[in-house]
């Protein structure tokens, strides 16, 4: 016999913390969306990695970054 969504939610909010968690990080993980999403940002991050290390482009002191907002603001 299935059990009810609410009864699924009900018994695994019972479990322990840790179980919990556990649990959890298996759900997300199962989600097909979450694998390409994780897939799509690990190539993004790939690709900017590449394009710093090849002098393409030039990363710019958090500072001065910053400086430039504070004085668009004004």
């Amino acid at each position: 016999m299935a059990m009810r969504d609410e009864e699924v939610e009900s018994a695994a909010l019972q479990l322990p913390r840790k179980v919990r968690a556990r649990l959890a990080e298996r759900l997300i993980a199962s989600l097909d969306e979450e694998d390409e999403i994780e897939q799509a940002w690990n190539e993004e991050i790939e690709r900017r990695v590449r394009e710093v290390d090849s002098g393409e482009v030039k990363l710019i002191p958090g500072k001065q970054v910053m400086d430039r907002i504070r004085a668009r603001l004004r």
